[in-house]
């Protein structure tokens, strides 16, 4: 039987110390309840213990002597006592705890955990002239929060609180199990008060013994300036409150309206600007619309239609840094659709004169070709 516990971690009997606990921590990680599927949870866990116990043992040096010995678990129980796997399972993956727990002889402790509020979420929507400036916003949302009346005690009054009288006001209880390799002792949640050592003979009349109410509380968020769409803001403590006072925090989810005029792409503004042909043609200062007012932009003569111009610092703020993006302003050259008799006559003249050029390149072309 001296040689289970060394199948178990796939070691043999001349392993070292650290051998057997790098083998361990592989099978440990491998094992993890965690990490099973729905169908081989059951056959982790099992798994799990196993792992454990054999290296509760191997991990020992006066553990592993007796064992090499008498090959008997008996006589080094006690390090494994008051171990709960449903917790360990469930909470720490922290394996190098486990092991000063495991091979420094100590054996396990139990960690108290007071029970944290649920976290909540809101989205919020704001447009992108708010996001530009930063803005204070005012929200309500419906939590829970600790009783007024009973303080989170669920009590009517203190003298209705008492003494758990199954787990002794410990809020664990102690099973043992005989296995295959000898009698083990776990320790587990209280089911009669769910850890917390107590009981209550008369509930308060507001929460009804839960601790907590639900409440609409409001809010002021503060939105710094160039947030953008998929941001989340935190809010610590505002979420849900639990008995043992410790609240989760509230998450707000940024969502910016489409504007009607400006594109948005990280921290740069796309806007369009109608020009007329002449403006295109002989260059002219155009005002165009920023994110905080107007500007001027000058456009150069002969400027083809989708010609993209850079207005640096034109865009939005850079978030928690200083600077802006830039606009980017793309013109469109407008053709006229009706024109007068002049005018059609004057583009008329100008066509024969751009007739003649086109003939005069394509003869010049031709000499010095």
């Amino acid at each position: 039987m001296a040689e289970d516990f060394y199948k178990t971690l796939g070691v043999s009997k001349e392993a070292t110390k650290e051998e057997i606990k790098k083998a361990y921590k592989k099978l440990a990680m491998k094992y993890h309840p965690d990490r099973a599927s729905k169908d081989k949870k059951q056959e982790y866990e099992e798994k799990f213990k196993e792992i454990n116990e054999a290296a509760s043992v191997l991990g020992n040096d006066e553990k592993r002597a007796n064992y090499d010995k008498f090959g008997s678990t008996e006589g080094f129980r006690t390090g494994f006592e008051g171990f709960d796997f449903s917790d360990f399972m469930h909470g720490s993956s922290n394996f190098e705890d486990i092991f000063s727990n495991l091979f420094g002889g100590g054996g396990f402790r139990h960690r108290q955990t007071q029970t944290r509020g649920a976290d909540l979420y809101y989205d919020m929507r704001i447009e992108l002239e708010e996001a530009a400036t930063g803005i204070k916003k005012e929200i309500t949302i419906t939590k829970k929060e600790l009783c007024d009346e009973c303080h989170g005690s669920g009590a009517k009054s203190e003298e209705d609180i008492t003494t758990c009288g199954q787990c002794n006001g410990t809020g664990r209880v102690r099973q043992t199990q005989r296995t295959p390799f000898g009698i083990f002792s776990t320790t587990g949640t209280c089911s009669q008060c769910n850890g917390s050592g107590k009981t209550i003979t008369e509930f308060c009349s507001k929460c009804h013994g839960k601790g907590v109410v639900s409440v609409d509380k409001n809010l002021e968020v503060n939105i710094p300036e160039g947030i953008d769409t998929g941001f989340r803001l935190r809010l610590a403590g505002e979420g849900e409150a639990s008995k043992s006072g410790i609240s989760g925090d509230l998450f707000i989810n940024i969502h910016i309206h489409p504007h009607e005029v400006f594109q948005r792409t990280g921290d740069d503004l796309f806007i369009e600007a109608p020009l007329s042909f002449s403006e295109a043609t002989l260059g002219t200062e155009i005002k165009v619309k920023t994110i905080d007012g107007h500007a001027k932009l000058k456009i150069p003569a002969g400027t083809q239609t989708h010609t993209l111009f850079k207005m640096k610092n034109k865009g939005m703020p850079h978030i928690n840094s200083h600077g802006k993006g830039s606009q980017f302003v793309k013109v469109i050259v407008k053709t006229p659709e009706k024109l007068s008799k002049k005018e059609k006559e004057l583009f008329k003249q100008l066509q024969k004169q751009n007739n003649k050029k086109s003939l005069f390149e394509k003869f010049k072309g031709r000499i010095f070709s």
